[in-house]
């Protein structure tokens, strides 16, 4: 079981890694001047490369996660509803992950209409889940 979970905690970190960045670069194409078509196609080459390779990382440490949950009863029974509450904030964590997919196809079409700033608030979202997920999974507050 300590395996299962070594890898799951790897391949969470390293997903979350991925949606830390992804919002950054958007940031950086905000704030591309129209004219600079080199670099918008660089940044989105970047961004759809890293946005595929988080997406593969998150399927194993969603696998080992529901691995973890139904093979081992981790977070079943009375007094686990921070199993409950964490399970919520996997579901924020993989719309999260949607929405960047869909936001960086609205840059590749040229329809974004956020500005620079708004891409600087949007990425705090994955840290503030991570945080709440290592809170509910190590202090077990219900």
């Amino acid at each position: 079981m300590l395996w299962v979970k070594s890898f799951h905690i790897v391949f969470v970190a390293s997903w979350f890694a991925g949606l830390f960045y992804l919002p950054r670069i958007f940031v950086n194409l905000a704030m591309v001047p129209p004219e600079s078509v080199a670099e918008r196609e660089r940044l989105l080459l970047m961004a759809r490369k890293l946005m595929r390779f988080t997406s593969l990382l998150a399927v194993p440490a969603l696998a080992l996660g529901l691995w973890l949950w139904l093979g081992y009863g981790i977070g079943r029974g009375a007094g686990n509803g921070w199993m409950h509450a964490k399970l919520f904030v996997v579901l924020l964590a993989l719309g999260y992950h949607h929405t960047c997919g869909v936001m960086l196809g609205q840059f590749s079409r040229g329809a974004n209409r956020r500005g620079h700033v708004w891409y600087r608030w949007f990425n705090e979202a994955p840290v503030i889940l991570l945080v709440a997920a290592v809170v509910l999974v190590v202090v077990k507050p219900f």
